[in-house]
């Protein structure tokens, strides 16, 4: 920073002569750099990374409205369980950015800055000018520049906020991660299909194969963003007494980790272009598991009265490869009415949704 000092000292034009001494005046290097950092990642945030993050929310909201009714099988612990809509499955991540992106909003709204001098206390502004209110003078001078006041500091900024803001956009990754993750198995199950971009290789020995690229490249930057992220928001919080330079190589990796969001953003949102539900695959999935509407069947049951109903559907199920016919058999030799037993006869997985369809709209 005294470089700099003197620098600019040497550079100014001759008629600026008189100012010369003022530059730097009571200042620590600190005072200068906690605000120029915040300077550089808060618009970074704010023009860059949250554009990306909304147009991926804003990608998953359209997907979800377009397939809010399609039928899918859902699975819990990896296994078939009761059906969903693939709407509905995007409609969560939808809502979950949602979410996360305030956290990022409010996180941005309370970045702050520090102006108090060696060991803030503004010891030498005081020595050298008594009848200035010094607090006053800083407080104006931070908030000017569009971030708030931090009044207590020892020689550096605490970086609370930073961490907050850090911890905010690895809350956004974890989302995306979680996304990427399902859509590859989803790729892998056959549920989506992937459009083929023209001109591309493929796979160096496999022909036929279609990668699902873009979700594993967003995944693998995601992931290394947020262990970045996680260590930066432990490390610049800490100080040994009221200052040591660790920190200062380490602010050094902000922008890296801010650029593997933006990759991963990107690449998230790049995926999400290329695939489309395969309706005949999640169709015969459902045909195939007419299992998963035994939680009905047995829910239907106990309105009934029926104190056994969970335990003759497990001894169906459980373990079971069980047709409709199957179901069906029981119905006939249950004893319910007959309203009851064709209610129970309608199930199918294919309408075992619920209120997926609507649940939707949660996500606008």
């Amino acid at each position: 920073m005294k470089a700099v000092e003197y620098y600019v000292r040497h550079h100014l034009p001759e008629e600026m002569d008189p100012v010369s001494s003022w530059i730097h005046f009571g200042l620590t290097s600190e005072d200068v750099n906690n605000l120029a950092h915040r300077l550089l990642v808060g618009p970074a945030v704010e023009e860059v990374l949250l554009p990306e993050i909304r147009d991926v929310r804003d990608a998953l909201s359209e997907t979800a409205r377009e397939h809010r009714d399609l039928p899918m099988l859902a699975r819990t612990h990896g296994q078939p369980a009761t059906p969903t809509t693939f709407g509905k499955e995007m409609a969560v991540y939808a809502a979950r950015l949602g979410r996360a992106t305030g956290r990022i909003r409010r996180a941005l709204d309370g970045i702050s800055g520090k102006f108090g001098g060696a060991s803030g206390t503004f010891a030498a502004h005081v020595a050298a000018f008594p009848g200035v209110d010094w607090q006053v003078f800083a407080e104006e001078f931070v908030t000017g520049l569009g971030m708030e006041y931090e009044p207590l500091t020892t020689q550096v900024n605490p970086c609370d906020d930073l961490a907050e803001l850090f911890d905010s956009l690895r809350a956004v990754n974890s989302v995306l991660l979680d996304f990427d993750l399902d859509v590859w198995l989803y790729v892998s199950d056959r549920y989506l299909g992937q459009e083929a971009t023209a001109g591309e290789t493929g796979s160096s020995t496999m022909p036929h194969k279609v990668n699902p690229i873009d979700f594993e490249n967003s995944e693998g930057n995601l992931s290394k963003a947020n262990s970045d992220l996680t260590f930066l928001a432990d490390y610049v919080t800490t100080s040994r007494l009221q200052r040591d330079l660790s920190d200062s190589t380490v602010k050094r990796n902000v922008g890296a980790a801010l650029a593997h969001c933006l990759i991963g953003y990107t690449k998230a949102g790049d995926g999400l272009e290329k695939v489309v539900p395969n309706e005949q695959v999640l169709r015969d999935d459902l045909h195939a598991t007419p299992e998963v509407i035994g939680e009905a069947v047995q829910t239907i049951l106990r309105r009934e009265g029926h104190e056994d109903a969970y335990e003759r559907v497990k001894e169906l199920t459980r373990g079971r490869s069980v047709t409709i016919e199957d179901f069906r058999a029981l119905f006939d030799d249950l004893d319910v009415d007959d309203e009851t037993r064709a209610e129970l006869r309608s199930l199918s997985p294919e309408t075992y949704t619920g209120v997926a369809n609507e649940l939707v709209d949660g996500a606008e």
